[in-house]
């Protein structure tokens, strides 16, 4: 498939500024992937498609506080630095994007902090926006990494709003969040609240959980027409001995298992075995899941509307088919869905 075959008219106000004011209250779309038919609900009432037995498996990362803002040296002209990967603990290297990367080079030192208290070398240019960084600082790793973060905030999408807010620091996360990781949250679990967690126990649905750690491969653009030609970057991930046996164990009893969100998808189809199941796994991740792709593991997947032409909208189009996921993305532009992050949610069934 081409690029251009995911491209719709979308404008700044159809995406979500801010979260629904309860998690579970946003707008759900319900798609049936056999028929096209679609249903406009409310997400809370997701328990109504759930039954006893079936299996939602979640990604518990958890988004730190990925963006700094500092000044150059000498200019003291304004930088915004995102955190992707730290390369190196003893020596304090992380990979970054620098905005706007034109003013950097090799050498610059870069200050951070009110009173410019964590200073940073620029040691490699890695790719046209990227950069490495060595953070210089003398101490313990654990004061350092205190520091860091001290300093940062989450990073929220620019094209949400140009910086964090208090709201952010509960609702950029999800409410299981624990392993940290992540430089974007895992979207279609925000909309879980504990009431409904309680509730999907009280009906027997069962929770599993993988790890996957969205980087870099999270923002970048498809800049090939040709999408077999499209190559993610590589993302941790980490899928346990007991939710690869959940996973196995809910598909041979009958019952349906649910991705919550892309990124579960991703993770859940990375590595499956010639018997349709998977194994425990520790390693990295650039699986690209696009048209005409088959799903082996998810019966049902949960995500938020995406943005044009993004790698995301593409994996929600292999999953519900191309047609059917259009289609119901002009519905949801005709009916006033929000898209992003903190926008509304769809179910594929």
């Amino acid at each position: 498939m081409k690029q251009k075959e995911f491209e719709f008219p979308l404008t700044l106000d159809q995406i979500a500024k801010y979260p629904s004011e309860e998690r579970d209250e946003c707008r759900l779309m319900v798609l049936h992937k056999d028929t096209g038919e679609i249903e406009h609900r409310i997400f809370k009432d997701i328990i109504e498609y759930l039954d006893e037995g079936d299996l939602c498996v979640f990604n518990d990362t958890k988004v730190f506080p990925a963006k700094l803002y500092g000044n150059k040296e000498k200019t003291g002209a304004e930088i915004e630095v995102f955190l992707l990967r730290e390369l190196n603990q003893e020596q304090h290297l992380w990979d970054v994007l620098v905005d706007p990367a034109r003013k950097i080079r090799i050498g610059n030192k870069l200050y951070f902090g009110d009173d410019n208290s964590l200073v940073a070398e620029v040691i490699d240019n890695t790719t046209s926006r990227g950069r490495t960084l060595r953070f210089l600082y003398d101490g313990p790793y654990s004061e350092f990494k205190k520091a860091l973060y001290s300093i940062g905030s989450l990073p929220v999408p620019k094209w949400i709003r140009p910086r964090a807010e208090e709201i952010d620091k509960e609702r950029f996360q999800t409410i299981y969040a624990k392993n940290e990781g992540a430089v974007a949250s895992p979207a279609a679990g925000l909309h879980f609240s504990k009431i409904l967690f309680k509730r999907l126990e009280i009906k027997g649905v069962e929770q599993a959980y993988i790890t996957l750690h969205m980087g870099n491969a999270h923002f970048h653009t498809v800049d090939v027409e040709d999408l077999s030609k499209h190559k993610m970057d590589s993302e941790p991930l980490f899928i346990s001995e007991q939710t690869a046996q959940k996973v196995n164990s809910t598909k041979r009893a009958g019952h349906r298992v649910v991705a919550v969100g892309i990124t579960v998808l991703r993770g859940l189809e990375t590595f499956v075995t010639t018997t349709k199941e998977i194994e425990e796994f520790e390693g990295w991740t650039n699986k690209f899941i696009f048209p005409p792709y088959k799903c082996s593991i998810p019966n049902a997947l949960i995500s938020n509307f995406h943005l044009p032409k993004s790698t995301m909208l593409m994996n929600v189009a292999a999953f519900g088919g191309y047609r059917n996921v259009m289609h119901a993305y002009e519905v949801a532009l005709q009916e006033g869905y929000k898209f992003g992050t903190y926008g509304d949610a769809m179910l594929i069934i």
